[in-house]
């Protein structure tokens, strides 16, 4: 019997649908219920990968371990040299706008990825093993919770690569670049209304300890954010924060990378 087209398109549609569920991330969360495309990207050829440089570990995502789904994973320590072989799938408009498991925002459109177990961020070569088509990522999330995928990408490194219509791919993954150092954060002392008093405050915070002092300047609301950092977290911080209590000076607001 032939089966009508609006029927097969339907089923088509329902099945790709069904392949974006199959996504990086739970969906207890998320303000929609089911994956769904992005606008699409209408020259591919613009694509670029990311741009590798080194980082810090970030201070959210790195736990030594987690469990997703009843499985126990262990984050990786280093992640140089890192290879990997196995499925790569990708994750769409559900998880657009909402934070990755560093606390950054989940763009569709920017080259970055999820991995179960890779330090955050790594920056990693993904390359088809049909058409050795590659992409390089920044890792920012964890995922895809799925037997035998080992990388979930964005909407952006899926066209680039080609696999946005096919959903998955089989793929190699090499680690082009771990983490440098430990995590790090800076330190909010005061937001100020006075450039003058924020100026001044500046230079006092600098002879007081090592690391570099910023004001941060927010024309719309007049303020200017006086910070320290990036300080690595640790005995480093405490012992900042141990001589802004001894100066009488307020509590710091301890920020992330993502939330400057």
């Amino acid at each position: 019997m032939k089966i009508p087209h609006s029927i097969r398109l339907i089923t088509l549609i329902g099945l790709f649908i069904s392949l974006l569920n199959i996504s990086a991330c739970s969906t207890g969360r998320y303000q929609h219920a089911q994956d769904f495309l992005p606008n699409p990207i209408l020259d591919p050829a613009s694509l670029k990968d990311a741009e590798v440089k080194a980082e810090p570990l970030s201070s959210m995502g790195n736990p030594r371990r987690y469990t997703v789904l009843g499985q126990e994973y262990a984050v990786m320590s280093q992640g140089a040299g890192f290879k990997q072989q196995g499925f790569a799938s990708w994750y769409g408009m559900k998880f657009h706008g909402h934070a990755t498991s560093n606390g950054e925002i989940y763009d569709v459109y920017q080259m970055t990825a999820a991995h179960k177990t890779l330090p955050i961020p790594s920056y990693v070569k993904v390359t088809r093993l049909d058409n050795q088509e590659s992409v390089i990522v920044r890792v920012n999330d964890r995922g895809p919770f799925h037997e035998g995928r080992i990388v979930d990408l964005s909407y952006a490194a899926a066209v680039k690569l080609g696999i946005h219509k096919m959903g998955t791919a089989a793929v190699s993954l090499e680690v082009i670049s771990a983490p440098s150092k430990g995590p790090e954060k800076w330190l909010q002392v005061v937001a100020l209304s006075n450039e003058q008093s924020a100026k001044a405050l500046q230079q006092k915070l600098q002879t007081l300890q090592q690391w570099p002092v910023d004001i941060i300047t927010n024309n719309t609301r007049s303020l200017h954010k006086v910070r320290i950092g990036p300080i690595p977290e640790g005995q480093e911080m405490d012992k900042v924060i141990s001589i802004l209590n001894n100066n009488q000076l307020p509590n710091p607001l301890v920020l992330a990378a993502h939330q400057l």
